[in-house]
């Protein structure tokens, strides 16, 4: 069901934007903005290839949304949009190295200071943590387009028909590419 609300908010939110009404074109950014980052970054994998990549879908979003010619295949769209530029972004960094060392640091250099949060117990908080990293890191080892696959069904919550529009392949294969990506997860979280 919540599926359904999110599809039916965005149409209304497109078809107001796309007529004209900034209030409606500011809200669908907003709703967007949060949708195409977190998808970005599971998919490019780094946070500022997402940043680039989320800035791009709000910018097309922005110069398109009058000819989005159906409004209930927002998501639909933006998916699309943002699974391709990070395609366009893997491709450019095609033979740069795996990883880079972060110079960042906190304020005026000294190292920067996780605050707990208080409403979870430490323990709880440590064991999220850690569950956090290990899945992850078990996602960053999937080839991307079972990555993909997985974060589009499995954490995004689209339809097997959307992510099989989005991706360009047929649902058969979209289910086939998701049981392989949940054996090869469950493979990498066992053996941690």
């Amino acid at each position: 069901m919540q599926d359904v609300s999110a599809k039916a908010e965005y149409a209304a939110l497109v078809k107001d934007a796309a007529s004209g009404d900034r209030h409606a074109l500011e809200r669908l950014l907003i709703r967007a903005q949060e949708t195409a980052y977190r998808f970005s970054l599971l998919v490019c994998g780094r946070p500022e290839d997402a940043e680039d990549v989320m800035q791009d879908a709000l910018l097309k979003t922005y110069q398109h949304v009058s000819a989005i010619g159906d409004p209930s295949a927002f998501r639909t769209w933006l998916y699309t949009t943002v699974k391709n530029a990070c395609l366009m972004k893997r491709r450019r960094r095609a033979g740069e190295p795996a990883n880079f060392v972060s110079l960042d640091s906190g304020v005026d250099g000294a190292p920067r200071v996780d605050v707990p949060d208080e409403s979870r117990s430490a323990d709880q908080h440590l064991i999220d943590t850690w569950m956090d990293t290990r899945l992850r890191e078990a996602l960053k080892g999937l080839p991307p387009s079972y990555r993909m696959v997985v974060v589009m069904r499995e954490i995004e919550g689209l339809s097997t028909k959307e992510v099989a529009t989005i991706t360009g392949v047929s649902e058969a294969n979209v289910k086939t590419r998701l049981h392989r990506a949940r054996v090869m997860l469950r493979r990498a979280l066992e053996h941690v």
